[in-house]
């Protein structure tokens, strides 16, 4: 596929149908063929963001995808992103930077103003590269939304762009989906959907087939490929549906290792979770189940508590204390039993947080389980992470990121870790770790130290975590898997002409309708 020109916009039937590990899948494909790619998705929701090397912030889905072009985060891949702070208000990052908090309804007039913004960075990849492979947002069917649309079907009118429509099977209704989603959208958007894909697909494909006939027939769009339910995908989930209670986190269990313990690692799935990818790094070890919780018992029976980021520390405290889950953790605490805390969830474990600038709470009482005192500053922490773990003369390496609002202005405890810039960073008190540090775990030697001390303080003797174990090498498996599912499942023939010819000239959906129908409106 070497010399592809042009963009390819992968939208969706609804949330969560596919599109990140399609473009993943696309990106890691056409790299791997030597076709230089970049991605990009014009605005983004999600609380699991990514730093860039200037500072910048963008969605995690999008560092993924760039990693899997052979790139690293721009924030020309995510030009608008949206942190939702409350079930109606988001916090607005433009270009890597926040400019400001909106309601649903105010972001409808931001929406036009930010149009010119998406189109300038969209050109610009175009320029750069060979092929720009785009994602859509949510459903490109919200057609309440069409008017001031910049990421789906006005995104993709603006750039005169063709469209490659994605469904989740596995929810059902999928042939419906892909025929109503095409048949509501206005002519002119129709024109631009060139093509389907079924994503999650278990069992026969042949027992598909005749319904994929019929689909062409009715919309004169070929199904570009069937992509099967794959098991082994399971890392840098872009937002919170991928984090339900009770999930298991990480790939298929893996077989006991004789003689080896196993550690139990309870996440607590806080409502405003943010940067939930960290947990992921721990589901790498094959000796730890991780699962996601929010009661009080998994708390209190887990070997290891992680208290993951969050969008709202003070909000989520609030849930913490009246769900039972405070007390579980201070119990846990007095009796030297392992907590974790990373970034809001530092901040919850710590004495007293005074937050004046994201939930405008004022002054109140952490669960005080660091002698540490927080308090939020209106300019927001955005930068690389690269510090270390000093445990007697070893100096263990830590890499990560940092993006909060939140800072320690007093601390009566020993730091954690320390940042060879900006010095001494997080707090240990005990069995609670805390740190202001995403993507920390990814370092697999601090890792490793970190898990050798949970397994002696709960008892675990004979735990010893697997030195081959690597983060960075699953997570450049798992693109390559991505990409091997598409290149298998996906006519990547087909999908080339769609990006350097766009989609030609197809037929209306109600075109068919009105065909069908007998003049008295009946079939």
């Amino acid at each position: 596929m070497t010399g592809v020109g042009g963009a390819l916009l992968i939208g969706g039937t609804s949330s969560d149908a596919g599109k990140s590990l399609i473009v993943a899948g696309l990106c890691r494909a056409l790299a791997r063929d030597g076709v230089r790619v970049a991605p990009f998705k014009a605005q983004n929701m999600s609380n699991n963001s990514a730093v860039t090397l200037d500072g910048g912030e963008i969605g995690r889905a999008q560092a993924l995808q760039a990693q899997a072009c052979g790139l690293l985060p721009d924030t020309r891949f995510n030009p608008v992103l949206l942190k939702p702070g409350s079930d109606r208000r988001s916090h607005v990052v433009v270009r890597g930077r926040t400019v400001g908090e909106v309601g649903a309804a105010d972001y409808q007039r931001w929406r036009r103003g930010l149009a010119d913004v998406v189109a300038d960075e969209l050109a610009a990849l175009r320029r750069d590269f060979d092929a720009v492979i785009c994602e859509g947002a949510g459903s490109v069917a919200e057609i309440n939304l069409r008017a001031s649309d910049i990421a789906n079907m006005g995104l993709a009118r603006a750039a005169e762009m063709p469209v490659l429509l994605v469904t989740d099977i596995d929810r059902g209704g999928s042939l419906a989906h892909l025929f109503g989603t095409t048949a509501i959208l206005e002519p002119a958007d129709q024109a631009l959907i060139g093509g389907y894909v079924i994503n999650k697909f278990r069992g026969d494909p042949a027992i598909l087939q005749p319904g994929l006939d019929m689909l062409a027939d009715r919309t004169g769009r070929p199904t570009l490929g069937v992509v099967p339910y794959a098991e082994g995908l399971w890392i840098d989930a872009e937002d919170s549906l991928a984090a339900p209670v009770g999930r298991r986190v990480g790939g298929p269990r893996s077989a006991p290792t004789p003689g080896h313990p196993r550690l139990t690692v309870a996440a607590i799935r806080l409502p405003r979770i943010s940067n939930s990818t960290d947990v992921e790094a721990l589901a790498c070890e094959p000796d730890l189940d991780v699962t996601w919780v929010d009661d009080p018992a998994s708390v209190r029976g887990a070997d290891l508590v992680v208290l993951p980021g969050t969008r709202a520390t003070v909000s989520d405290l609030r849930w913490l204390r009246a769900a039972g889950l405070a007390e579980a953790l201070t119990e846990r605490a007095a009796a030297g039993r392992p907590v974790l805390g990373v970034c809001g969830g530092f901040q919850m474990l710590c004495r007293r947080i005074v937050d004046d600038v994201e939930s405008s709470a004022g002054a109140i009482d952490g669960l005080g389980l660091l002698d540490v005192d927080i308090e939020f500053a209106a300019a927001k922490t955005l930068r690389e992470f690269d510090g270390a773990l000093v445990t007697g003369d070893r100096r263990i390496p830590v890499r990560g990121y940092e993006i909060h609002h939140g800072t320690v202005v007093r601390s009566g405890v020993r730091p954690w870790l320390y940042e060879h810039r900006t010095g001494p960073e997080g707090a240990r008190e005990g069995a609670v770790f805390g740190t202001h540090c995403h993507g920390a775990l990814e370092s697999d030697e601090f890792r490793r130290e970190f898990l050798r001390e949970v397994a002696a303080l709960v008892g675990r003797r004979g735990f010893a975590p697997d030195p081959s174990t690597s983060h960075a090498a699953a997570r450049t498996a798992q693109l390559d898997l991505m990409a091997d599912l598409v290149t298998e499942h996906l006519d990547m023939s087909g999908i080339a002409r769609l990006i350097a010819d766009g989609p030609g000239t197809l037929p209306s959906v109600l075109s068919w309708l009105s065909d069908d129908l007998a003049p008295d409106g009946r079939t």
